[in-house]
């Protein structure tokens, strides 16, 4: 009780410097710097609900952008067709020089002096550049060879192209599949689902060749030699007279070791020049996951990342998917996922691979 003045003291002197001015600005400032929590809740969840908004905004004119261009590019495939451009995509070389006399040329004026929509077609197509299909000319490609690891690829990632080189006329499709599938003992079954997928696709069964090679298992956990495969690739290139192979690219689609090991051996023959000169070498585009599964979605990027692709209506889209159906041993609950949302059933992308190309992808692999 006897300190009890010493405690007054102290309290008078701490309120006194308290009401001093400085002190109760320098208050003020830490107030504004940090303030309390409920205005940092409030101040956070007003910008979160403003990047949301902006976020939903672009979604949503990403998705018209691609819808309509998902429609332009059929009304402007139609046209090509309509002119005589064909299922390949490019010009006749005589559109030009036919232009002066009146035939071919891009805008046909109707009687009244307007343009046609015809016209308007052919000059949107010529101008854009979009089309359907954008694959090298047919005189480049009359006998193609697919190259797959495992029955069921051959739908569930080539599916947009087979079905496009299979409505070109006079271009022979071939297809070789270097494992039986029998990786839960299914080669039979696998085997007969193979033939009525190609047969949905328009490839005879004469022209498919299946190999059933021991090393070449069908089973991820075992590494396939490259200079096995490549040996098998090149013995069906010079057999068929192949003037154009499409296969995976390094990373395989889905990273599938067999997958990647297929690219591996065919990128060896180029390397060491054991293919054809005639013979031209194209990988299919692996893209990440989230393009992967945004279906037609993917169209924008495709067409603006990608030299070669093959697009496909809902239509056409729709033999792809009975193709795979055929495959009713594969058939899990995700791919049933896999066949309506991948872009793969819709769209393929392919570039064309050169020396230069796979030099520089030798080294990364060998780093």
């Amino acid at each position: 009780m006897r300190f009890n003045w010493l405690s007054e003291y102290v309290a008078s002197i701490s309120s006194s410097i308290a009401s001093t001015s400085p002190w109760r600005q320098l208050q003020q400032q830490v107030q504004q710097l940090v303030p309390n929590p409920q205005a940092i809740y409030c101040r956070i969840r007003s910008s979160s609900a403003e990047a949301l908004e902006h976020v939903l905004i672009a979604c949503a004119v990403y998705l018209l952008v691609c819808l309509g261009l998902y429609k332009l590019t059929f009304w402007l495939s139609g046209a090509a067709s309509g002119s005589g451009s064909g299922l390949d995509g490019h010009h006749n070389d005589n559109d030009t020089s036919n232009a002066g006399s009146g035939e071919g040329s891009e805008l046909s004026p109707s009687p009244d002096g307007n343009r046609s929509p015809g016209g308007l077609k052919q000059a949107l197509q010529s101008g854009l550049r979009l089309r359907s299909v954008r694959l090298p000319k047919t005189a480049c490609m009359e006998r193609v060879l697919l190259i797959t690891a495992h029955p069921d690829d051959e739908c569930m990632f080539f599916g947009p192209l087979i079905y496009s080189l299979t409505q070109r006329k006079g271009c022979q499709v071939y297809i070789l599949c270097l494992s039986n599938g029998n990786f839960e003992h299914k080669a039979k079954v696998r085997r007969q689902e193979l033939w009525r997928s190609c047969s949905k696709l328009g490839i005879p069964e004469s022209n498919i060749v299946l190999m059933n090679a021991t090393n070449l298992p069908d089973d991820p956990y075992v590494d396939w030699r490259p200079d096995a495969v490549a040996s098998l690739i090149l013995h069906t290139i010079e057999s068929l007279d192949i003037q154009a192979i499409f296969t995976f690219d390094r990373d395989g689609v889905s990273s599938h070791p067999n997958h990647c090991a297929v690219y591996y051996a065919a990128a060896s023959l180029c390397l060491a020049n054991l293919l054809p000169k005639d013979c031209k070498f194209y990988t299919l585009d692996s893209i990440n996951v989230v393009r992967k599964y945004l279906s037609i979605l993917d169209l924008l990027c495709t067409c603006f990342m990608s030299t070669h692709w093959c697009i496909l209506n809902w239509k056409e889209a729709a033999i792809v998917r009975s193709a795979m159906m055929e495959h009713q041993s594969q058939m899990r609950w995700f791919r049933w996922l896999y066949i309506y949302f991948s872009r793969y059933m819709f769209i393929n992308s392919m570039r064309q691979i050169n020396l230069s190309d796979v030099e520089l992808e030798m080294q990364i692999h060998d780093n």
